[in-house]
């Protein structure tokens, strides 16, 4: 099992590089000047050529990559342009707000998800099993930043019951806040975990073992919850586990939307303002985070199916 975490957070170098590098190259080719943008439309072309100078940007684009991944083994993530703060304490102070977003909206897709999935499975070919994957398709092919917008003009402006953006601060003004947001992200998320989870639970289903367990005369409830879902977990929990990391790194249109301060708005403002350390490290911290929940997730299949575990035992 240590050899096997120990392989995979091994797999995070080529995968910070990769990343890296692509973002470096697209932002540093992508049109408009970052001394401009520091210094504005009246600074001077003395001024700018400073700036340029100061930030290393008359550099070779490879000189200034090597430079900049010389600093990340060191723990340096730069600073930003637009700010002059350090990367890390930015990201640092947005993430958590990103985290509570991902989690609840988690939750939203699970409490909706997984009892769709399992009543849409149980009742195969129903009329309740075909309204339910037409919506989950519906949920699945719906632009998140659409439903987003629609939620605020009908709960925040028409009904006003709910706060259209910002973070709330207090218990409950954080809860109202998190409704619209987390249930706009939560929403394709709970229809791919419904359709996981039916396909899973119809495969578990056509067992032997299933029909073992109603020639023994266990009720519908026992084989249902011990057997079938129990079963049917490993693709569920993959589902959910990739769903989560993309919630925590795919999150920046509903976080510009609803005007949520976590690491996704903190990008799309960094964007804008071709904040190119800002953007880079931003965009390195969510697939380090990305990568640890997929290992978190292996890791849980050792729990939920010992085979799995055995495997581990033998890497």
């Amino acid at each position: 099992m240590y050899k096997y975490i120990f392989r995979r957070v091994l797999m995070l170098i080529p995968v910070i590089i990769g990343v890296t590098f692509i973002v470096f190259f697209i932002l540093n080719l992508s049109p408009g000047d970052p001394a401009a943008i520091i210094l504005g439309d009246q600074a001077t072309a003395e001024a700018l050529e400073m700036k340029r100078e100061e930030l290393g940007l008359n550099d070779p684009i490879f000189v200034r990559y090597g430079n900049y991944m010389v600093n990340l083994v060191q723990g340096d993530l730069g600073t930003s342009y637009r700010n002059n703060l350090d990367v890390w304490d930015q990201v640092m102070q947005r993430f958590p707000n990103t985290f509570i977003l991902a989690v609840i909206s988690t939750l939203v897709a699970l409490l909706i998800g997984i009892p769709t999935g399992i009543t849409s499975a149980l009742k195969q070919y129903s009329m309740m099993d075909n309204i339910s994957m037409i919506i989950a398709l519906i949920g699945v092919s719906m632009p998140v930043f659409w439903l987003g917008l629609m939620l605020v003009i009908f709960f925040a402006l028409n009904l006003k019951i709910l706060p259209s953006q910002g973070m709330g601060v207090g218990f409950i003004p954080l809860i109202k806040s998190l409704i619209l947001p987390s249930f706009s992200l939560g929403a394709m998320s709970a229809a791919v975990i419904a359709r996981m989870t039916r396909s899973s639970m119809l495969d578990v289903t056509r067992q032997d073992y299933i029909s073992t367990a109603r020639a023994k005369g266990l009720s519908e409830k026992i084989i249902t919850n011990h057997h079938m879902l129990k079963n049917a977990m490993i693709p569920i929990i993959t589902a959910v586990g990739l769903q989560f990391g993309t919630l925590l790194g795919g999150s920046m249109l509903t976080e510009t939307v609803f005007s949520w301060p976590g690491v996704g708005r903190l990008m799309i403002d960094s964007i804008k303002s071709k904040d190119i350390p800002l953007v880079l490290g931003s965009v390195i911290f969510l697939a380090i985070m990305f990568t640890v929940v997929n290992l978190i997730v292996d890791i849980v299949y050792a729990f939920v199916d010992p085979r799995i575990k055995s495997q581990y035992k033998r890497k």
